[in-house]
């Protein structure tokens, strides 16, 4: 492989796709495809809870948060894919790739802390409804996502600064279809051990923090729905919050994998399947999940298609 500049880098090749042009043509159609589906249901979450005065409420006010995420998740990523696939040119520069790693882990962070943001909602809907409307106010909504927004791209901002001061001199080949952290540490060669730990630490505070909070909320959850003494009331509740359970496993999971497994674990190809799913997957079935259980976003989404026909 060619030597890479210690101080000046320049470009970077992405390898992550086969280099088959017939499984490229696949790659590409399946990447298109998922990108529309992404795009298209997030945008019209959006507008549906725009349009509905009933879905007026702080857990739809952070769902449209959630849908702007999952549009950037999927924007940074699959289009530049696309595009280099088509034109047979997957390299990418440095800043190009330092401007995709920066929204990626910024974008990333924001999901985690959302989602233990939706989380606490939820407990304060059903373990203190009296004092719902109190606790979530207009006020502490609109600072908990501008905080969640604010942390994480500071995160990331700190981040990218630090794996960009390394050295690459063992190739420019990055073995991933995108400019992810893990790849660009073991592609270094310089000793990485206190950037790796800093990577641990960040997760350990912001994910893992967002991750416990999530889980001390839906303890307590589940805790006051199995007291609730009528069944009706208990199926009400549980599906209030099984949407939200089902976003926060799929994503949690696939993360937790990527980022916290040790180093000696590491396989190329658990890497690019992990990161498909929780940067163009999950965005696609986020909005599905919240749709198909909810009979006003439902009823929104046929009075919109029946006012357009």
């Amino acid at each position: 492989m060619e030597e890479f500049n210690q101080t000046s880098p320049g470009r970077f090749v992405l390898l992550g796709l086969s280099n088959i042009p017939s499984l490229q043509a696949i790659c590409v159609l399946v990447f298109s495809m998922m990108y529309v589906i992404a795009l298209s249901g997030n945008l019209l979450l959006i507008i549906v809870v725009r349009t509905n005065g009933k879905l007026q409420t702080p857990m739809y006010f952070f769902l449209c948060n959630l849908s702007v995420i999952d549009i950037g998740f999927s924007s940074t990523i699959v289009p530049l894919i696309i595009i280099n696939t088509l034109i047979k040119d997957t390299s990418i520069s440095l800043l190009g790739c330092a401007v995709q790693m920066f929204f990626h882990l910024g974008l990333g962070g924001t999901e985690c802390v959302i989602l233990a943001v939706m989380a606490y909602d939820r407990f304060a809907a059903i373990c203190r409804p009296l004092h719902y409307s109190t606790i979530m106010n207009k006020m502490l909504c609109a600072s908990l996502a501008v905080g969640s927004w604010s942390i994480s791209f500071l995160n990331s901002t700190i981040h990218v600064a630090l794996i960009f001061q390394l050295p690459y001199c063992k190739s420019h080949h990055v073995n991933h279809f995108f400019c992810e952290v893990p790849p660009f540490l073991r592609m270094s060669c310089r000793d990485t051990f206190f950037h790796e730990l800093g990577m641990y630490i960040s997760a350990g505070t912001l994910a893992m923090t967002s991750f416990c909070l999530t889980l001390f909320s839906y303890v307590n959850i589940i805790s006051t729905i199995l007291n609730i003494r009528s069944s009706q009331g208990r199926h009400k509740a549980f599906s209030t919050c099984g949407s939200h359970l089902t976003v926060v496993v799929l994503y949690y999971g696939t993360v937790f994998i990527m980022y916290l497994r040790p180093r000696s674990t590491y396989s190329p190809e658990l890497d690019n399947t992990l990161s498909i799913l929780y940067t163009v997957v999950t965005p696609m079935l986020n909005p599905m999940v919240y749709s198909m259980r909810n009979e006003d976003v439902k009823n929104t989404v046929k009075r919109i298609h029946i006012n357009k026909t």
